[in-house]
């Protein structure tokens, strides 16, 4: 009686298993640039239907995504320069371009100072001085002799932003006494700190006073 029902058992366990299907495991594809006799050009990957735009691809003004118009350079910010562009300029350049270019962009970075093969050019040089910003743009995003592109890591508006601190850096090393706002220090006034700061923590600025007192005399 044992052996006849573990018999019956044995029998059904071929059609318990044949409802277990694997299509989606094993699905009609093909492989990478595989051949199909399908199509005319025995392509199995096609192209994108003309016109197609991948999500957030939509690249309308040209400008801002590529620094030409047309095939040339151009040479003015997509959007206005404020004081938080510059900052995240900074930023941005200290972090991705400051390393081989310096912070001050004359070349002098860390990694050539270590052997890098060719010393980057100095942002300060009469050459790129007259370049325009479009110039920068296409570097920044194409890349230049050995030094790589940067478009995955950086985004466009950053670029930009980087390309607006590089033009203050060029303004900044080639100033004259001329080019000080009146009423401005030379040297500047060092800033005042409410926090020195820990070294874990960064140091908390002061805000200037609206009414500053003036100095009595000596």
């Amino acid at each position: 009686m044992f052996n006849l029902r573990k018999l019956a058992l044995l029998g059904l366990l071929p059609l318990a298993l044949a409802g277990c299907r694997q299509d989606m495991h094993d699905q009609p594809r093909f492989k990478p640039l595989a051949q199909s006799d399908f199509y005319a050009d025995l392509r199995s990957a096609r192209t994108p239907v003309e016109g197609t735009v991948a999500r957030g691809q939509l690249h309308e003004d040209t400008y801002f995504y590529s620094g030409k118009i047309g095939s040339s350079a151009g040479d003015f910010m997509p959007f206005p320069v404020t004081e938080d562009v510059l900052a995240r300029g900074r930023e941005r350049f200290n972090i991705y371009c400051a390393p081989c270019h310096s912070r001050v962009g004359d070349g002098n970075g860390f990694i050539p100072s270590r052997g890098f093969p060719r010393k980057p050019p100095s942002y300060h040089s009469e050459r790129l001085r007259r370049a325009p910003l479009g110039y920068f743009f296409d570097v920044i995003t194409n890349g230049f002799g050995i030094m790589p592109d940067y478009a995955s890591q950086i985004p466009p508006r950053d670029r930009w932003c980087i390309i607006a601190y590089i033009r203050a850096l060029q303004l900044s090393q080639g100033a004259t006494m001329a080019d000080v706002p009146s009423g401005q220090k030379v040297p500047s006034e060092a800033p005042q700190f409410e926090e020195p700061g820990s070294g874990a923590t960064l140091p908390v600025v002061a805000p200037k006073s609206a009414n500053p007192q003036p100095e009595e005399p000596k």
